[in-house]
């Protein structure tokens, strides 16, 4: 019997697909990683009995990133990144061990199904699942195919089964093109990144960003906006009248009537007019026409047209909008949301799809109508050949799906039903006036056929006064004809909507990739979401994209991007080669950066402009252990130390607040050591700015703190307060914090273990001697008499946090509460309560003091 190995791209879409293909037959287990599971059941694949196991991956397996040196920013020289610097993929997150978990699943396996999305991204993780597996599966006999594609659009039983009879191959073009993606956004974004970074935070406080990050999408994107500012601090408005004239066609009814020529900018003219129209009494009928007109239907809804109306009409964010699109569809309630496709193709079932929705309280009168008199054929849009517009798949409630999912479902179906509804068809009576030598004109619309407007509401015609009947020659009286004053208004912020349709016009980004690129210049502080959902550029964001204009205008217009994105489409349709592609854009880039590098003072000028130099920032804090001169804490991201007298900069830890450490200073260097902290229910540790920033020892790394330092005799280091080994990370110390008295805790110097013990105890010390059960430093702890939780009245204890039974209830393990999920400490969970005690750590770094002046050495130095 065959074993065939099935790969989707979530977990909870294995899940689905497995419970169709099996009709609900089958075994479900966790995979080694914990996250992916692994469904089993046996059944025919080409004509043959097969044992199936179905599972899936997170996302991408891989990541492209620099090999190690290249990452650093200090070392290497961004220029370097558009040719010299080598590319690797790597697990794209390690901690799911997805390589491993595929190859435990694969070995031994005859044939593998790949159930990724459809889409290039899909494709490209089709070919990541393939090189971790294929080399571990049963080689195949000569000829015999082993590797095989479904393609499916929605997670329904019909479309699922027919993947599963119709399987083909992966498209290795649609996933070069990724790949080539993937390599042009990775060098020339870090390229520009890591240069304008580097050389606008060295001289300027008040940027409030931690990254100044350029993205060939990203830029352009914020271009629109900056642009749209542009005009409205350049727009002058200017006064105009128009004239408006009242009619009196029955007593107790009045009509107002446009002028037909709209309006003029000239005072004395408009009063012309005024004065000539005013000798005249009455307004005469000149012509009455009566039209048809038909509002048609809308065309089927793609992903742009979905983001575009979630933004404008529900105050939903494009990246928002989309998780829960994909939330949708993997429980089976929407087909792929990701599409460019506005064209049902012959073979789709209009109808199955809304019989669906006939019992829903909201819309089941309309779909029955619908399928009694029988539907009308979508209108015919545009085929770009990926996926079917997003349709309803199944029916839901509000209650199953609340809030935003059941807003954004009511939406797509709401639509699905308005395509294969009728056009809404209006009579138009137009009535042509003459007051005096002027003409004006009076429109009223009545509804003949509501059509597709009974389902969207809020695209019907609006409701307006019925016309009075009339014919040619009929006159009646003016009541009243007046100048009015107005001015003309700048235009207003874009909003997202508005911007998703530039940047889907201009050619930027794709259907999945709009969202991030909005989300990033939000993230970035580049724009602030106004209300309406406006997005208005920063001082920052401004400048920027004014600096790029300044210095080379292709890298903030949509032209070269659009360029890149048709070659790109070129290498996924196999019609351009991959690595000319890759070689001729990087080439282009690599120009154009050498020449932004020679030409930064122009974008310098305007940044002196609008923020504040260093020196100017900030407030002094601790003293440097160079010039012994005060330095400045700038608050702004990415908070850091300046000294102006030697003109350093030293970066310290994000997302929290630094407070000087009582003017202790550092052993090493003399420069004060500054406590860093992330609230009182987190973690806190001593570090000294020079040491953060340039280790001092071959085992430490940038970036750590004294609780990581490997100093032997400093009173702050890792060395004097270490307890014992974190007892859930592996590499991680649980270290004494001294500032916490009288509330006492430890915390893990790498992870967010954090370790509650001996509240209101007077005075907590790490013994130099260690514990012969589990290795860990002994506590030597001193209670106040009143408050000693002792046996006995005692007042001091010395003894092993794990094991001593002494201290069993007086120790409490916690995660820290981190203020950002960016911190190096991973996101703060508040779920583990727990005892240490008990566990047993592996052993203390560094447990006892070296016993001689040569181990102290050895110790020191290596």
């Amino acid at each position: 019997m065959k074993t065939v190995l099935m790969v989707a791209e979530k977990p909870s879409l294995a899940q689905s697909i497995a419970k169709i293909l099996s009709r609900g037959n089958m075994s479900s287990r966790k995979g080694l990683n914990g996250v992916c599971s692994v469904h089993e059941y046996t059944g025919s694949f080409v004509g043959q009995s097969a044992h199936f196991k179905m599972t899936s991956v997170c996302g991408h397996v891989m990541t492209l990133d620099f090999i190690g040196k290249y990452n650093s920013w200090d070392k290497v020289d961004p220029a370097e990144l558009f040719s010299k610097a080598p590319t690797e993929k790597k697990e794209a997150n390690p901690k799911l061990t997805m390589v491993k978990f595929l190859q435990v699943e694969g070995r031994g396996c005859d044939c593998i199904v790949l159930w990724l999305d459809c889409d290039k991204e899909g494709e490209n993780i089709c070919f990541e699942v393939l090189d971790a597996v294929l080399p571990v599966m049963n080689k195949p006999r000569s000829s015999e195919r082993t590797v095989f594609r479904a393609k499916f659009s929605s997670i329904t039983d019909t479309d699922i089964c027919s993947a599963m009879n119709h399987l083909g191959e992966p498209n290795r073009n649609e996933a070069l093109s990724v790949d080539a993606r993937q390599e042009l956004d990775l060098r020339i974004g870090c390229a520009f990144t890591r240069f304008q970074t580097k050389y606008f935070q060295g001289k300027y406080g008040n940027l409030d960003s931690s990254l100044i990050s350029f993205g060939p999408c990203q830029t352009p994107t914020l271009g629109f906006c900056v642009e749209r500012h542009d005009k409205i601090q350049s727009f002058k408005p200017e006064t105009y009248w128009v004239l408006q004239a009242k009619v009196n066609p029955e007593k107790e009814s009045s009509l107002i009537l446009d002028w037909d020529r709209v309006r003029v900018f000239d005072r004395e003219i408009a009063q012309m007019f005024l004065n000539i129209t005013k000798l005249t009494k009455e307004a005469k009928v000149e012509s009455v026409s009566k039209k048809e007109k038909v509002k048609q239907r809308p065309l089927a809804l793609n992903t742009v047209e979905m983001l575009r109306v979630a933004s404008a009409a529900l105050g939903m964010g494009p990246q928002h909008a989309m998780q829960i699109a994909e939330r949708l569809y993997t429980q089976g309630y929407i087909s792929y949301p990701r599409t460019e496709t506005t064209h049902y193709p012959e073979n789709f079932d209009l109808k199955g799809c809304l019989r669906q929705q006939a019992n829903n309280p909201y819309w089941a009168e309309t779909v029955k109508a619908l399928l009694s008199e029988g539907i009308n054929r979508p209108r015919k849009g545009h085929d770009a050949g990926d996926h079917p517009p997003i349709t309803p798949m199944r029916a839901a409630t509000e209650a199953e799906l609340g809030g935003d999912g059941w807003r954004l479902y009511e939406y797509i179906t709401r639509h699905f039903i308005a395509t294969v509804s009728a056009d809404c068809k209006y009579l138009q009576t137009t009535i042509s006036f003459s007051i005096g030598p002027e003409c004006f004109t009076s429109v009223g619309k009545v509804v003949t056929s509501p059509g597709f407007t009974e389902i969207m509401p809020w695209h019907s015609i609006p409701l307006e006064e019925s016309l009075p009947h009339c014919e040619k020659g009929d006159l009646f009286p003016v009541s009243e004809i007046k100048l009015l004053e107005k001015q003309t208004s700048p235009p207003d912020y874009l909003t997202e909507a508005e911007l998703i349709t530039l940047m889907e016009k201009h050619g930027i980004g794709t259907d999945a990739s709009i969202p991030v690129h909005i989300n990033n210049i939000c993230q970035r502080n580049y724009v602030t979401v106004e209300s309406g959902r406006r997005l208005k550029p920063t001082n920052l964001g401004i400048v920027l994209v004014h600096g790029y204009y300044k210095i080379d205008a292709e890298l903030v217009l949509p032209t070269i991007r659009s360029a890149v994105e048709k070659q790109l489409n070129l290498i996924a349709l196999g019609k351009a080669n991959y690595h000319q592609v890759l070689e001729h854009t990087l080439d282009i880039f690599k120009r154009k950066f050498h020449y932004f590098v020679d030409s930064i003072a122009g974008m310098d000028e305007l940044m002196e402009v609008s923020f504040s130099p260093l020196a100017a920032t900030g407030k002094p804090l601790s003293r440097c252990g160079k010039c012994h001169r005060f330095m400045k804490y700038i608050q702004a991201k990415p908070s850091r130390l300046h000294c102006s007298h030697c003109d350093d900069t030293y970066s310290l830890p994000q997302n929290g607040t630094i407070k000087l450490y009582k003017e202790l200073r550092c052993p090493l260097d003399d420069f004060e050591l500054v406590l860093w902290s992330s609230g009182s229910r987190g973690k806190s540790y001593p570090l000294c700015p020079y040491c953060y920033n340039h280790p001092p020892f071959r085992d430490m790394k940038k970036g750590m703190g004294c609780n990581e330092c490997t100093h032997p005799t400093c009173q702050h280091s890792l060395s004097m307060l270490g307890i014992g080994q974190c007892v859930e990370c592996e590499n991680g110390v649980l270290v004494l914090d001294s500032t916490s008295g009288p509330k006492w805790k430890m915390a893990c110097n790498k992870c967010n273990v954090i370790v509650h013990f001996f509240e209101n105890a007077h005075k907590v010390r790490v013994s130099p001697e260690t514990c012969d059960l589990c290795d860990a430093a002994l506590v030597d702890v001193d209670f106040n008499k009143a408050k000693s939780p002792l046996p006995g009245d005692e007042t001091q204890h010395s003894g092993c946090v794990f094991c001593d039974p002494v201290f069993q209830d007086l120790v409490e393990l916690k995660h820290a509460a981190m203020r950002h999920p960016m911190h190096r400490g991973g996101q703060g969970k508040r779920q583990g309560r727990g005892r240490g005690k008990g566990r047993r750590p592996g052993g203390r770094l560094n447990p006892k003091k070296p016993k001689d002046k040569m181990a102290a050495l050895a110790a020191y130095f290596v």
